[in-house]
């Protein structure tokens, strides 16, 4: 058995530099909508899970809330190291004290560049700046049972969201 881990990065925001605090910067309509969207399609295809964890910055809790209201997961948690320049072995270090069975599916709500920078680090060990996670898209990794996770897990699903989006 396998461990799933999808990190999914927030839906459209409204632009940067708007807001004196950007951790209060909102989803947009058209990004409420968008992501409405993209969860009902992953409900739609079966994808369900077990935790999620969300950034504290509003259009990540936003996001999740959405993910939430489709059912895609009975509860969310808050999690700092899910802001920005979060650090990845912090989220390691909880995962590795998260008492989960061994296919759990988890969520990790988030921002660009750290996910993407994430699951390069946990696919092949650095950073390579070769995968790009848009706005409301997800990343699937297979977490394997071992307690070393970097440079170890597979990637099996990355999916921007126009692909996940009703036409």
């Amino acid at each position: 058995m396998v461990n799933e881990v999808y990190l999914i990065r927030h839906g459209l925001a409204g632009d940067r530099g708007t807001y004196a605090d950007d951790t209060q910067r909102p989803l947009t309509k058209e990004g409420r909508e968008k992501t409405k969207q993209v969860a009902q399609q992953m409900r739609s295809i079966g994808l369900k899970f077990d935790h999620m964890l969300t950034s504290p910055y509003v259009r990540a809790k936003q996001t999740a809330d959405i993910l939430l209201e489709a059912k895609l997961s009975p509860q969310l948690e808050e999690a700092d190291f899910l802001g920005h320049d979060g650090k990845l072995e912090d989220w390691i270090a909880w995962w590795q004290n998260w008492p989960h069975s061994p296919d759990a599916k988890l969520a990790l709500v988030g921002h660009e560049p750290d996910l993407s920078a994430w699951a390069e680090q946990l696919i092949w060990g650095e950073v390579k700046g070769r995968i790009v996670l848009k706005k409301a898209g997800a990343i699937g990794l297979a977490v394997p049972e071992t307690k070393v996770a970097i440079g170890q897990c597979e990637l099996f699903w990355l999916t921007p969201p126009r692909l996940l989006r009703s036409k």
